[in-house]
């Protein structure tokens, strides 16, 4: 096994599909990426190159959401205690978890912890504040985001009561904003917010599944008290919310205004997501026209949302094309190329601490 494993660190690691089950039901512009059948179901997110433990209620197994290496039966969690350093480098960890999810419905109004709440309750290191790419989106699609002026923590303990018998009880309470392809958001820890209906996301968040959604219900299924509040109790679940993070101009907190790293002719390279919102990951989107360019951040994650083009290393080159994703280990760091003789838009993910 141990040669198998070497062998894969010759060359970025790919991956094998990894749908993960949802409450929510989605997935219908997954084929707008993957080129899956075009079709709602309850498995609306690709988990992408995941070390994470999808925390469903009714377990698929105990690697459900870990990402397993392309044509083996090697789990990426596996491959990484067996050549830690190798994929790491200096690293405790990957550091993140990317997701791409698309929503057919309004998803429950939700929240997620901080790293101290996640410490506290959950005996985590991380929390999971996250960042939303807009990849394509459906007619009257949205997103919402901070309560409404004035809502106080017992107008929220009234709707979550409420919100068995009325299903909008809790959308009252939060500020919807309409969304477009290539929108760019981060939702900071202790934030309410909900993905509305019609939106297919990138989503870069710390590597937790921790959340609380004290709605009863999610469209037609209703959520049982797990799924609703991680198995606290209701009043420390409820805790978890910044009452403050509210009015028209929370917003502002959320939506982000990409940043040129670099520009030249044939090759643009902007920040997304960096300083100005978190030290827990970073993400930027790489743009090539006929010219190449040089991967520096490893360990990374690397998403082909427009284009094709080819990855080439020391040893090996691949052709990639648009729904293609791999992981850099870190032993490849500055050793690989990406380019394309024609265009090719990738998003680049990676922990905080790396730049």
């Amino acid at each position: 096994m141990k040669n198998n494993l070497n062998m894969l660190l010759n060359r970025p690691i790919f991956f094998e599909r990894n749908r993960v089950f949802r409450v929510y039901k989605g997935g219908l512009l997954f084929n707008n990426l993957f080129n899956d059948k075009p079709e709602d179901g309850n498995y609306p997110e690709e988990w992408i190159a995941s070390t994470v433990k999808a925390l469903n209620k009714i377990s698929n197994g105990p690697k459900e959401g870990i990402s397993k290496i392309e044509d083996s039966y090697i789990y990426l969690d596996d491959l990484i205690a067996e050549h830690e350093q190798q994929i790491l480098g200096s690293q405790k960890d990957i550091g993140i978890l990317v997701k791409a999810l698309d929503s057919a419905v309004r998803l429950p109004v939700q929240v997620h912890p901080d790293k101290d709440f996640s410490k506290k309750y959950f005996n985590s290191e991380y929390g999971k504040a996250e960042a939303w790419i807009v990849l394509d989106t459906r007619p009257g699609s949205c997103i919402y985001f901070g309560f409404e002026d004035n809502v106080t923590k017992q107008d929220l303990y009234t709707a979550v009561k409420n919100s068995e018998s009325d299903k909008s009880a809790m959308e009252k309470l939060i500020i919807k904003h309409e969304v477009k392809k290539g929108d760019v958001y981060f939702i900071p820890a202790k934030a309410v917010h909900a993905i509305g209906y019609g939106c297919f996301i990138l989503e870069i968040q710390e590597p937790t599944d921790f959340t609380i959604q004290p709605e009863a219900w999610c469209d037609d299924y209703k959520l049982n008290d797990y799924e609703m509040y991680m198995g606290l109790d209701m009043d420390t679940a409820l805790s978890c919310f910044d009452m403050n993070i509210s009015g028209k101009e929370a917003i502002n907190i959320s939506k982000v205004k990409p940043v040129n790293i670099s520009e030249k002719k044939n090759v643009k390279i902007e920040s997304l997501i960096d300083r100005r919102n978190t030290d827990c990951f970073r993400v930027n989107r790489i743009n090539i026209n006929r010219d190449s360019f040089l991967l520096k951040h490893a360990p990374s994650i690397y998403v082909v949302i427009e284009g094709n083009g080819i990855i080439s290393c020391e040893h090996s080159s691949r052709l990639v094309k648009k729904g293609d994703y791999f992981l850099l280990p870190y032993c490849l760091k500055s050793k690989c190329i990406l380019s394309s003789n024609e265009k090719i838009t990738v998003i680049e993910s990676f922990k905080g601490e790396t730049d």
